[in-house]
């Protein structure tokens, strides 16, 4: 093999590994929706975009943290809307998502397998016998903290509505055409009285209090080491506005999903800040 053809397959094998070595970007896709793009599409997704996952940076994130488990937590509300929606294993996996994300070594729960619910009333109870016998298994030998996550509050706490209604207004301007005492008048007022009753605008808002508290408990005692709390606002809304024929209307907020998420980061945060 000549020097010149060794140096082009050296180059060519060089350029292969440079190129698998390229960060490509995640892959996009395109909304099937017929109205893509119009004026609808635009307004719909600037308000599903301010509703998105918010990647959270954690103070303390580059420090490795303890490892711990992530139990499922309680509800204590007794609203039905959440309690059909969510259970503490919901919240759970967003819990050791985050504590990942924020350089904890979070055991899966999956690890304790058909002795989870026990080894959950272990903690919950605080019987240290039988907590120390779990972590006797396995992997379960090197946690140091169980972390569990409670909902406090899911409550509707406020709501307000204002709108108008054109029809009342719009048969005060036929009654006052029809008093003019001329056609034209008469024409006028139900013009007027058609234009005006067709108006139709309404809003309505109502709010949400969520609140989550977290604790940590040792591993080995099951005492308590620490705990907080946390409460968010989720704000959900409708308007619309009718004028001959045409209609308009939105509606949106926060659901109760990325409220759970955003409660569990502001735990996870102050966890993070003071814990580690």
């Amino acid at each position: 093999m000549t020097s010149i053809l060794r140096v082009s397959l050296l180059a060519l094998f060089a350029c292969g590994f440079a190129l698998t070595g390229v960060v490509r970007a995640q892959p996009t896709f395109q909304s099937a929706s017929p109205t893509a793009g119009t004026s609808t599409s635009e307004k719909a997704n600037a308000m599903a975009d301010r509703a998105m996952y918010q990647s959270v940076e954690y103070t303390n994130a580059a420090k490795p943290g303890a490892a711990l488990i992530v139990i499922p937590g309680e509800i204590k509300s007794s609203n039905a809307t959440f309690i059909q929606k969510f259970g503490p294993n919901n919240i759970a996996d967003f819990g050791e998502l985050e504590l990942s994300k924020a350089n904890f070594q979070v055991l899966e729960r999956s690890n304790l397998g058909p002795i989870l619910n026990e080894f959950t009333l272990a903690y919950n109870l605080g019987d240290a016998n039988k907590a120390r016998n779990y972590l006797r298994m396995g992997k379960l030998r090197s946690t140091q903290y169980i972390v569990k996550f409670d909902i406090l509050k899911a409550e509707q706490t406020a709501s307000a509505q204002q709108g108008f209604d054109g029809a009342v207004a719009g048969r005060v301007i036929g009654i006052l055409g029809a008093f003019s005492g001329s056609r034209g008048g008469a024409e006028a007022g139900a013009i007027g009285q058609t234009a005006v009753g067709s108006i139709k605008t309404g809003d309505a808002t109502g709010v949400w209090v969520i609140g989550m508290r977290y604790k940590i408990m040792n591993a080995e005692t099951t005492e308590q080491v620490a705990q907080g709390y946390t409460e968010e606002k989720m704000e959900v809304g409708a308007t619309g506005t009718s004028v001959m024929g045409a209609a308009q209307s939105q509606q949106g907020g926060v659901g109760l999903d990325t409220m759970v998420q955003r409660l569990v980061q502001k735990s996870v945060w102050e966890i993070d800040s003071k814990y580690k």
